[in-house]
Formats: structure tokens, sequence, C-alpha cells
């Protein structure tokens, strides 16, 4: 069934920027339209998106559920969040606050499944954000559905039908690939949903091989939440390393999101693309960057492996 639609976001609200960078095996962004192969009542969806001059979004939707597609379609497009009070808090911000002024439409979109931000997260432990697209795509187009010349996202049990050895031969880690099939094996990432971000980010912390980063990209981009920042992203730790003259630790990226409380996620966004922007830190993240030849990352996270902690809040 084909359904036209409007979609009327909490403004400010800017599909360019929110979906600028974030074109992958499910989605482009071209000319203004985003297209987004999803699935919507177990059976495949297609939307594309407008962005008219009034501000409001104009959707045509083709799927078996409409209801459902619409309601997963505003959700990935994050159009009914409120991030007015963050732009408030923050527009005088000495680190973030040109970007909050500059760039105050964007809400980065979401991912259609928890199991595809979780791919985004082991996918994204390399120092080039190009090859951890390219990564990224190349497996999902090794497992996923083919749909209106997209790929439908990862579910949780799209990755099982292979080994940890055959996800390692097409260039994940392998202890990323184990991390992604023991916990699609354990847990219904879905679930997550229905936990605090507290409850959700520690649930992902706790797995070997992830950490802090990969908990922070499950949250802000599987789950939605504002709050969990993206600690430890090479960005950040290029910005502070820049600022100390040192490579930091994970945690003084901590220690550079804390100040922006419930908003850690968001500013993360913000602050990266600020960094982006102004390119700060690349001198030393060269420098820094050469050492580590042997180990490359794209968040601190991957230079430890925390062993594994008891469950939190029910979720196993």
């Amino acid at each position: 069934m084909r359904l036209e639609t409007k979609i009327d976001p909490v403004r400010p609200y800017s599909l360019a920027l929110s979906a600028r960078m974030k074109s992958d095996a499910t989605r482009f962004l071209r000319d203004g339209v985003l297209t987004i192969s999803y699935e919507a009542g177990e059976a495949p969806a297609l939307a594309r998106v407008v962005q008219k001059p009034d501000g409001s979004l104009e959707a045509v939707v083709e799927s078996q559920a409409d209801e459902e597609a619409v309601a997963k379609l505003r959700f990935m497009l994050a159009a009914d969040d409120d991030h007015s009070e963050f732009l408030r808090r923050f527009r005088d911000d000495p680190l973030i606050g040109k970007a909050v002024r500059d760039q105050a439409g964007m809400r980065p979109i979401r991912t259609a499944t928890v199991t595809h931000a979780l791919l985004k997260a082991v996918c994204g432990q390399l120092i080039q954000a190009k090859a951890a697209r390219v990564l990224e795509a190349k497996l999902i187009r090794l497992v996923c559905r083919e749909h209106e010349g997209l790929r439908l996202p990862p579910r949780r049990e799209t990755f099982h039908s292979l080994t940890r050895a055959e996800l390692a031969r097409h260039g994940l880690v392998s202890r990323k690939a184990s991390a992604l099939l023991r916990l699609t094996a354990d847990l219904d990432l879905e679930r997550l949903h229905g936990v605090s971000t507290e409850i959700a980010s520690r649930r992902i912390e706790r797995e070997r091989g992830l950490g802090p980063w990969s908990a922070g990209m499950v949250c802000l981009f599987g789950l939605g939440r504002f709050e969990c920042g993206l600690v430890g992203d090479l960005g950040l730790v290029k910005h502070v390393s820049a600022q100390s003259g040192r490579w930091v630790e994970t945690e003084e990226t901590r220690a550079l999101l804390e100040p922006y409380g419930e908003w850690a996620g968001l500013a993360s966004v913000y602050m990266l693309a600020s960094l982006k922007d102004h390119s700060v830190g690349r001198s030393v993240g060269k420098r820094m960057t050469s050492r580590m030849v042997s180990r490359p990352v794209s968040s601190i996270e991957s230079l430890s492996m925390p062993s594994p902690r008891p469950a939190v809040g029910g979720i196993p």
C-alpha cells in the first residue's frame, strides 16, 4: 500500500542537517530526499521523505502496515523530540555554542533496529569513519535482504548464520565479531527500549569488547536517548589531547561531556560537528595515530576489553 502523509516535526528541525553523513546500505539522502528501507508489521517498508519550505515533512510510505510504518518513521526521523531546552541552555557554550546556534535544527536520525546501531558500534572501531561505513555496508549486504535497491536493516537473528571466523574473514575484528554474536544471542536488544538509559548503557558496557562509546552509539542512534554521551569517541579524544598536549584516556572525554548532563549524547553530536568544522586536534591526532598503527580505533574503548560484570536491571 502507498500512503502519502505529512509529518510536522517539533521545531526547529532540519532534515538536511539531521540526515547529513548518515547514509548507509539501508538509507540515503540525495537531492534533499531521504529514502529509508525498513520493516513494519514483519514486512518490508520503504519511505521517501522531503522537507517542505514551511518546515513540515512530506513522506511517501509503501508498507502493508501503514500505522506502524509511519510511527517507526517518526522515531527514525526524531520528529517528535523536543530539544529546545538543549538549545536554550547551551547556545552560548564556549565549546558547542556556535554549532548550537548555526545548526539548531539538527537531531540525528536513528536506526530502524537496535541491532543496526550495535553493528555501527562494532564496525566503528576503525580510525577512518569511511572505512567503518564501508565495513558496515559490506556486512549488511552480505546478510540482509534487498528491498527496492536498498537493504533491510539487521535484526537480532541476522548474523546468527555466520560464525566469528566468517565475520572476521569479511573484515570485522574477531573480538568485535564475538561481541556482536554473543550480545544478539543473549539479549533481544529491542527490549532495551523498555528500560532506563542507565540500565541499557550499563548492559552494553559490561559486554567484553564493548565499552562506553558503544553504549553511547546504541543509546543515541538505536534507542533515541539524548543523555548517553559518546565517551571515548576519537574526535573527542583528539580534541582533549590537543588541549592537554598528550594522548588522553577515556575518562577524560567523559569529563568533557559531564557539564551537559542529560543532554550529553546530543552534545556529543554538536561537539563533533563543531570539531569537524574547525579540524580541532588534527595534529595531535596524527601524531598519536602514528603510534597506534598496530591497533587502529575510532573510539578509545577499543584499547581495552573490560571483564564481564553481573546482570543489571533485569537485563541478562
